[in-house]
């Protein structure tokens, strides 16, 4: 990109903002945390030189390809049928205009509308959106939204009730949400069990909305859940954040009480590994749909009685009409969920179904073959898992983690990073690609670290 040149019109610029020097617009950055020596870089190098230097730190990557992985907390591996990409670069989804211009080509609007009536199918809902950013904004706009529409009814205004085991990283969002929206936070807590307690969950009644997770952080599927709605009562809203591929063999969150629904696509994203795009997912019954963040991809007929695509509500966004605006998102993501969309219709009702049930049995099998280890115990015994399960260990997780990958395995998240209480849980995460050959590599490299842990 062509760059105008500014050289020998600094003293011009700086004059214009009232100062004489270059140390002078710095002079507010604290001497603690100058760096005044030179910066330790080589000299000029050719493009040859460059790109030979670009390889050799590349090559440094290890993928997760190359080891075998047990990452949790969300960081799970996947594997997306190459046709999806193909298909995603066809020339009727590549637009020159950001999505939500009215100008996107009509090929692009049909497979959202196609990836809203997915995603709607899928949670139990009738309304979805196009997509969120992830599922952490998706969960603060939820909550903002549940607000706007329960706040003037609601016997405690402006308060929210949250899952304890919401994952701090995510409550952190929706607190940077809330905090300047006079909504107040409040916490609902679990069983020794993982459960949630459901007389602490009463206490939720009549307020404006209760945040819940299934499967929760740790993994835990709670039967309890299906319960909470007829606890809290019409007036609370439900919602519930999910992972997208247990709803392959879980009820949908909107057959058991859910009034809105949010989650992260990133197990229908792109590539074959963990770390690759993500996408949010949010969807509603009807009576939040006008004040649901994001836009909608509406079905309509032209002037010849043909299908027409076009968005629709989209005037409450910001982007339109910014005094009038119910959200922040201005924006979303598209080209990700456009490949969700793709790898779910390739999948079908019967392919996502088969799917679940490998990510369900490699949990199982992984955490039966963990728990075998002496010296090792689940931190929820009895409970159902999907995708992940919480073991306490011997000594410091982060320990066990560090052996491990000296053994060349991912073993999984240090629950101490999230709570300091937990610093010797681990968060063991399995999916469809954890095979038998990766279990026995883990349990190797866990019993060897509790042999020299005990020593």
């Amino acid at each position: 990109m062509d760059q105008l040149p500014n050289l020998g019109r600094e003293q011009e610029m700086l004059e214009s903002m009232g100062m004489k020097s270059i140390d002078e617009l710095f002079s507010n950055i604290p001497d603690a945390i100058r760096h005044d020596a030179p910066l330790p870089l080589r000299g000029p190098q050719s493009e040859e030189e460059i790109w030979a230097d670009a390889q050799r730190l590349l090559n440094a990557n290890v993928t997760l390809d190359q080891r075998p992985s047990f990452l949790a907390a969300g960081l799970v591996r996947n594997f997306v049928p190459t046709m999806v990409g193909m298909l995603a670069t066809r020339g009727e989804f590549l637009t020159s205009y950001t999505p939500y211009q009215p100008e996107v080509s009509q090929g692009m609007l049909q497979a959202m509308w196609e990836f809203q009536t997915m995603v709607s199918e899928l949670v139990g809902l009738p309304v979805a959106n196009v997509s969120m950013y992830d599922a952490s904004t998706a969960a603060a706009e939820a909550i903002t939204c549940a607000v706007r529409v329960h706040g003037r009814k609601a016997v405690q205004k402006s308060v929210v009730y949250i899952s304890c085991f919401v994952p701090p990283e995510k409550l952190e969002v929706i607190r940077n949400y809330t905090q300047g929206s006079g909504i107040e936070i409040r916490m609902i807590e679990h069983l020794h069990d993982g459960h949630l307690d459901m007389g602490s969950a009463a206490a939720a009644a009549g307020c404006c909305a209760v945040y819940v997770e299934q499967p929760s952080s740790f993994g835990i599927l709670d039967p309890g859940l299906m319960q909470l709605k007829e606890a809290i009562g019409e007036e609370t809203a439900l919602i519930v954040g999910v992972d997208a591929v247990s709803l392959g063999i879980v009820e949908p969150p909107g057959s058991w009480g859910a009034d809105i629904v949010v989650g992260e696509g990133q197990p229908f994203g792109i590539g074959p590994t963990a770390g690759g795009p993500i996408y949010g997912i949010f969807a509603c019954g009807e009576r939040y749909t006008r004040q649901m963040p994001g836009r909608i991809v509406g079905l309509s007929r032209d002037v010849d009685g043909k299908r027409a695509f076009t968005l629709t509500l989209s005037t409450r966004e910001q982007h339109i009409r910014r005094h009038r605006a119910t959200s922040n998102i201005c924006s979303n993501e598209t080209l990700i969920a456009l490949m969700g969309a793709m790898h779910m219709a390739l999948l079908g009702p019967r392919g996502l179904e088969r799917l679940a049930l490998r990510v369900a049995a490699a949990t199982e099998a992984t955490k039966t073959a963990v728990t075998a280890i002496a010296g090792i115990e689940l931190v929820d015994p009895g409970a159902s898992n999907f995708r992940e399960f919480a073991v306490k260990l011997p000594g410091e997780a982060s320990d066990a983690l560090a052996h491990l990958d000296s053994e060349g395995v991912l073993g999984g998240f240090d629950l101490g990073v999230w709570w300091d209480f937990m610093s010797t849980c681990l968060l063991i995460g399995a999916d469809e690609r954890t095979s038998e050959s990766d279990i026995a590599a883990l349990v190797r490299g866990l019993s060897s670290w509790v042999e020299e842990a005990g020593a």
